[in-house]
């Protein structure tokens, strides 16, 4: 009786997600599925926990054979509870990440159906670039094989336009971060990547995966004068990199940074470009990487745009533990807005309104219901300020945290984060349009921009 009333609760609870996300549909075989995969979870964790009981009680009792009895149980407990450790951060996890790197790796040396090697000098892999295209690996191949022609630009600009630098080194183009960003640089200067207007540095996702519509409406809103460089760290998804990559996505991000920065602060301040910083999810990890805080990325740069991040992100966390007195975690202020904001949709007004935003202007976007902002294992123990501030829009009024509960609730919601219409969880694409407009003020008209919004979506 009461699975099926947790059951039906469950599920009107998900109809009102569904209504604040706008989703219509409603997918009736997962529902009829979803008490059978809770009972057969359940079962498993049973299992697992007699297992465990019966091993204790048998470590137990062969020490009883030479210890007293209250030893015994204290010994085998902890014997039991390091076996287990050992087992599951060992054997378990090794056994995993191992059959990951065999299958993600193989797939790296492929080429995705469509993807062709480019016949411009202006990307890598081209025609005089520095680094060739079969090492590029599979998302880099993606990053370069596609992207926006001058007639595309024009297409939708009306203006007159350039053809887009992108440079990307990957794994095999060079042994290690520092190389690979050193390569990627030199090709970004045979490419003319240091005269284009604007110049981005954008730190990768866990599989190497640079976001389209992240770089496509950056292109779109310089009308091409602009190059974009990235190197690829891995070739895992970002929540296994998050297990096993955390070190080389700092690294790749300070190693891109530093080279493309060596370069830059030896032209003249006349000639460079407006130098712009940017990554999502993971990459938004590994680009704060090369900063020590808000004065650092001023100093160093021309603006920043960080994409859905990660909860365990330093400078985020850092930016918003510091937020001023009566503003949300959900949208926090962080020295009135004078260089750093946050912004749940910014295609409207970015708190604090009414301030002035002048200089390097750094920019998080994150929705209220991205599980990947809010996830962390402090929910286990501690209730976090956004469940008991005022809900984001797309968040559940009536949501409560209990401990242990909802850690768990918003960990089941990761995989599920980029399952969801763009504006809601973790699925960035037409808020990179109004996000590039107000890091580049590029002055583009609110019609412009609600025009390119729907082909930024469409084309991710």
């Amino acid at each position: 009786m009461l699975f099926a009333v947790a059951f039906g609760l469950g599920q009107y609870w998900q109809n009102e997600i569904r209504n604040l996300m706008g989703v219509t549909e409603y997918n009736i075989p997962l529902a009829v599925a979803s008490p059978i995969i809770a009972v057969l979870v359940f079962c498993l964790f049973l299992a697992i926990g007699r297992g465990l009981r019966g091993l204790y009680r048998w470590v137990t009792k062969l020490l009883h054979r030479w210890i007293g009895m209250r030893a015994a149980r204290g010994l085998g407990w902890i014997l039991v509870v390091g076996l287990t450790y050992l087992v599951v951060s060992g054997v378990l996890l090794q056994g995993f990440i191992d059959l990951m790197n065999a299958a993600y790796g193989t797939r790296d040396h492929k080429t995705a159906e469509g993807i062709h090697q480019p016949t411009t000098s202006l990307r890598s892999g081209g025609p005089g670039s520095l680094i060739p295209w079969d090492t590029l690996g599979w998302q880099g191949r993606n990053f370069i094989g596609k992207g926006l022609s001058v007639s595309d630009i024009e297409k939708v600009t009306g203006k007159p336009a350039m053809a887009p630098i992108r440079i990307y080194a990957g794994l095999a183009s060079a042994k290690g971060a520092e190389a690979q960003a050193a390569l990627a640089v030199k090709d970004l200067e045979r490419a003319g990547g240091f005269q284009r207007k604007y110049l981005a540095v954008v730190t990768t996702t866990g599989s190497g995966w640079v976001d389209p519509a992240l770089v496509n409406s950056f292109e779109y809103l310089t009308n091409g004068d602009c190059a974009t460089v990235a190197i690829q760290y891995s070739y895992l998804p970002s929540w296994i990199s998050y297990l096993v990559d955390q070190a080389k996505a700092l690294a790749a991000g300070r190693a891109l940074f530093d080279a493309v920065y060596g370069v830059y602060a030896k032209m003249p301040t006349s000639d460079r470009p407006k130098l712009v910083v940017a990554g999502e999810s993971l990459g938004s990890f590994g680009g704060e990487a090369a900063f020590t805080g808000a004065n650092d990325i001023a100093n160093t740069t021309n603006g920043a745009l960080f994409a859905g991040p990660p909860n365990f992100n330093t400078l985020f966390r850092q930016f918003s533990d510091n937020r001023e007195l009566g503003s949300p975690e959900v949208e926090p202020v962080y020295q009135n807005g004078q260089t750093v904001r946050f912004a749940n949709n910014a295609g409207k007004a970015i708190p604090p309104t009414g301030q002035p935003w002048n200089g390097t202007r750094v920019l998080y976007l994150m929705h209220p219901s991205d599980p990947i902002v809010w996830w962390s294992p402090r929910l286990i123990f501690r209730q976090p300020d956004w469940i008991g501030e005022p809900p984001g829009s797309d968040v559940l009024g009536t949501m409560f945290w209990m401990p242990l509960i909802t850690f768990w609730q918003v960990t089941a919601d990761l995989p599920f984060a980029t399952g969801v219409p763009d504006g809601h969880g973790h699925r960035y694409s037409a808020e990179y349009v109004d996000g590039w407009n107000a890091v580049l003020r590029t002055g583009a008209s609110s019609q412009e921009l609600a025009e390119l919004r729907p082909i930024i979506t469409e084309a991710r």
